[in-house]
């Protein structure tokens, strides 16, 4: 299981504690004792054969719940401690994470956190992460993913900056504004902006004269009245509350950005990862009831 999920020896190497050679003699024995070959090995490849596969769906839950078992007894799956890893996306941790992260650290006085801020999730097996925190579409592939929330996006502007130009009343009027677009870095393009109501989806074209792969930056020169922006009301409603910016198309509510915790494997997770889950849930209840513009 560990070699499938890791998807080379060497990686399964590093997280079972053993050799590429001890992983590959295991495996060896373990196709020997079953008598067909499980996997399709070359210098730079490896993939499972159909009877792999099809031996790889039956055993998994019954070695996950032999895990869980020795977990249980063992009290390892209440024990929050040793060093937690994330790769979280900068937005997240710039506006919710930083405020709060403290009150997670003095739970678990045992447990070293590290936040690491990526725009993208890379390999998280080879960067020895635990888990990553991500806004957009889940990555493809063999991630485990798990949506936490999601968030309508707004767009929104200053009144220093309406009183200017004027308040468009209609998403396709945005072509006539000042616009700052936000990069995707992942896709290597800006992000579209899109506009949902029920079953309407209206793109819309915008020319921008600033563009930030920043989301903070993004923010600031928004509310220095540097234009127009798309932004998620997460860590952000107090402005919409005290009027330093303006909602612009409240009703149009059906664009939305899903956070997703996303796992590097199946198998039984830590309970530092888990206690962390928890908390960002916990946060992003917290931020459902107080913030509008919030999904379920």
């Amino acid at each position: 299981m560990a070699v499938v999920e890791a998807g080379t020896m060497t990686r399964a190497a590093e997280g079972l504690g053993l050799t590429p050679s001890g992983v590959g003699r295991a495996i060896a024995r373990l196709e020997s004792r079953v008598g067909v070959r499980l996997l399709h090995r070359t210098t730079r490849s490896l993939r499972l054969t159909d009877e792999g596969l099809r031996f790889y769906e039956q055993v998994v839950p019954h070695l996950e719940g032999i895990q869980q078992a020795a977990l249980d007894v063992a009290g390892a799956a209440h024990i929050v401690r040793g060093r937690l890893r994330v790769n979280v996306a900068p937005i997240f941790s710039q506006t919710v994470l930083a405020h709060r992260i403290g009150e997670f650290l003095a739970q678990y006085p045992e447990l070293r956190v590290e936040l690491i801020m990526r725009d993208a999730i890379g390999d998280l097996v080879a960067d020895g992460f635990d888990m990553a925190l991500r806004f957009g579409p889940p990555p493809e592939g063999s991630l485990i993913v798990r949506k936490l929330s999601e968030m309508r996006v707004i767009t929104t502007a200053t009144p220093a900056y309406l009183e200017r130009r004027g308040w468009p009343t209609h998403p396709t009027e945005l072509s006539l504004h000042d616009t700052i677009d936000f990069w995707d870095p992942v896709n290597n393009r800006p992000y579209d902006w899109v506009f949902k109501r029920k079953s309407e989806v209206l793109p819309v074209k915008v020319t921008a004269r600033l563009m930030t792969s920043d989301a903070v930056t993004m923010l600031t020169a928004c509310k220095a009245g540097a234009g127009i922006c798309q932004i998620l009301p997460i860590g952000a409603q107090h402005l919409f509350d005290s009027g330093v910016l303006v909602d612009l198309f409240p009703d149009w509510p059906g664009e939305v950005f899903a956070l997703y915790a996303i796992y590097p494997s199946r198998r039984q997770r830590a309970a530092k990862v888990q206690a962390f889950v928890q908390f960002v849930e916990r946060l992003l209840g917290e931020a459902t009831e107080n913030e509008a513009g919030w999904g379920p």
